[in-house]
């Protein structure tokens, strides 16, 4: 859908920016591990791949694709096309703004915890539902991740200081 005048008048986000800054970012993320590859051995040895080798080619590729994205981008720059309507992002940042809330939370309260207040949160929020169920939901599902993950695969997760009090 393309307009003429600027996305931003009509009460419209254009796509010149978000796709620029994904691509720049997917680039950036591409770098580091190229990087970080490079440094634990990218190359070939005498029995077979070194350890960066298909994350550095894997990477590479993302880089190219990121590369690719942005240059196209940079060329189309005059043409303006919609990428979401102003209502459509406060949507989108309904559920953007809770998880970057609960990612920055992991490491303080640990990733049950955090799971718990954002399963929680989503349920009262967003689908209305009762208290107890709630609740019930909220302490239930972090509590069976929890018997999966620790007890039963004896995979530890980030965990807080309320995990510490209990002794877990």
């Amino acid at each position: 859908m393309s307009q003429s005048n600027d996305a931003a008048e009509g009460g419209t986000v254009g796509v010149r920016w978000p796709e620029l800054l994904v691509a720049l970012g997917f680039m950036a993320v591409a770098a580091v591990v190229m990087f970080d590859s490079r440094r634990i051995g990218a190359g070939w040895a005498d029995d077979g791949p070194q350890s960066g080798y298909f994350p550095f080619y894997i990477a590479l590729a993302m880089f190219g694709a990121g590369a690719w994205t942005a240059g196209a981008q940079i060329v189309r720059w005059r043409r303006v096309e919609v990428f979401a309507e102003r209502a459509q992002m406060r949507s989108v940042l309904t559920i953007l703004w809770p998880m970057a809330v609960y990612v920055a939370l992991i490491p303080w309260l640990g990733i049950y915890v955090a799971s718990a207040l954002l399963i929680g949160f989503f349920m009262w929020r967003h689908g209305r539902h009762a208290v107890a169920l709630t609740l019930a939901v909220a302490v239930g599902v972090p509590l069976a991740f929890f018997l999966v993950f620790e007890r039963w695969f004896l995979v530890s997760l980030p965990k807080g200081p309320i995990e510490a009090l209990l002794g877990f």
